[in-house]
Formats: structure tokens, sequence, C-alpha cells
């Protein structure tokens, strides 16, 4: 079984962050971990409180996984100081991890910023190069490049200037196109398109923090760059298409769509 580490904050709501990376472990049969960051108090239609844990009880969660059960792929999701991006750079390279998927959290799906400003400059300098694959969305590809991110056009430059930066792959989500959803992956100096069909769903709530979890448990099965994050695409796809219909604002996804149990009493 594969061994899959969550490093990220924790959403109450269990939509996304370290409970959306769980859920979607369990999905693909993989043991999940967790190093908690934040805890936050939010529900889908908003973010309410955000309280950073120590840096130091970040370390110590980091050496009680790594000394025991060491990790096949790591996803990083919201870490929102500088305090907690070195910590987590020092450790990683302490335990020379391996296939890490960075997700760089910084607004919340209703809006909520999550990540200090002062931030952003160290997640490029001391996490994106550690990372086997980044996936921002659009938003967060225009605070990554310094520019503004609209079209295919400008999801093309920003891959191109992030990958600047790293030695991975960026994946710069398309979620927040008018007229597709398509995504860009840009990877040893070439571009890829991935289309995908467009799903009329407003229960988004977690979609980033899923696919940056099901990319890095491809990983963790031996898969290729590419294939990871085709198969985790397709995943998302059907946890989206199910059209989970949960709490007030934006729902979010049904994770174990796949999932049948063999005996319901």
């Amino acid at each position: 079984m594969e061994k899959l580490l969550t490093i990220a904050g924790s959403d109450s709501s269990g939509g996304a962050g370290i409970q959306a990376d769980l859920k979607t472990f369990a999905a693909h049969k993989s043991y999940g971990m967790s190093v908690i960051t934040s805890v936050t108090a939010q529900n889908t239609m908003g973010v309410i409180d955000v309280v950073d844990l120590p840096a130091e009880n970040v370390a110590k969660q980091l050496d009680a996984v790594f000394t025991d059960i060491y990790p096949d792929a790591i996803k990083i999701g919201m870490v929102s100081s500088e305090e907690l991006i070195e910590t987590i750079a020092k450790k990683l390279k302490e335990y020379n991890a391996k296939n890490i998927v960075v997700d760089p959290v910084m607004v919340s799906t209703s809006g909520s910023v999550l990540m200090k400003s002062t931030a952003t400059k160290l997640l490029i300098q001391e996490l994106l190069p550690l990372a086997a694959v980044v996936t921002p969305n659009m938003s967060e590809a225009g605070v990554l490049a310094n520019m503004e991110v609209k079209n295919k056009e400008d999801m093309q430059q920003a891959a191109k200037i992030i990958g600047e930066y790293i030695d991975g792959a960026v994946l710069i989500t398309g979620g927040h196109l008018e007229d597709s959803a398509d995504d860009i992956l840009y990877m040893d100096g070439k571009i890829y398109w991935l289309s995908e069909e467009r799903i009329i769903n407003p229960n988004t709530h977690g979609t980033g923090c899923t696919l940056s979890s099901a990319i890095a448990v491809n990983l963790a099965k031996g898969k290729d760059i590419l294939q990871a994050i085709k198969d985790a695409k397709e995943y998302l796809t059907g946890a989206i298409k199910a059209k989970l219909n949960l709490g007030k604002g934006r729902g979010p996804l049904d994770h174990l769509y796949g999932i049948t149990l063999l005996n319901r009493n």
C-alpha cells in the first residue's frame, strides 16, 4: 500500500485541506498521514478564523512521520507564514523527501486570503524548487508569475515564468476560464494542453486540494508525471460529476464516489 503524507491546514467543514487530502488518499486505497500547519474555522460559506500552529510543533510532526512511516509521496497545501515554509523546507531536505506536489494555496474558494503576502517570495525560493509538480490555479499562477492571468495565452506565459523557478512540472488549472476547463502543463520546456469538459456544478469546494492529492497518489504508484496528472483529473471529474450537495454555500466534492460498500445494514 502506498504511503501518502499531506502537509496542510485543517478544514472544519471537511471539504478541503487535510480532510479532502485524506479522503482522496483513501479513495485510491492508499495510507494517508498528516502534518497540520494551520487550523481553520470554516464552512461552505467562508473562512471564519485561521490559527497557525507553531513551527516547532510542525517540525515535530514531520519528525514523527518520517522516522517511522516514510511517505512515498507528499502533498503540500496551506502554509501561510515564512516560519512554516522555512521549517517544512528544512525538514523535507533533511529527510530527502520525494514525489512532492505543491498546491500553493493562497485564497480559498470563498475568497478568503490564506497566505500572508510576505510568504510568497519564500514559497518560491524554498518550497517550489523541491516539487515534482506545482499546481496553481489561474489567480495563484498570477501571483507567482507577477502578472495577470485571464486567458490561455496568459496561462502559457505564466507557466513558463514559474517553470524558471523549478526543475519540476508546472500545472496551471483552468477552472476559471470562461469557455473551457482546460489545464496547461509545462514540463521539460514543452507545453501540454489537457482538455476536460466543463461540468455545471457550483459545489467546487476543495477541488485544488483534491487534484494535487490525487497527483501525489499517482506519483507514489510509480506513474510518470503526465499520466499521474491525467488520472488525477479523471478522478476529480468524477468527484465533481457526482454532484454532492451539502451546505449553504459552495459545497464539497464526493471524494468517495467510486466506493461501493458490499454490505449495507
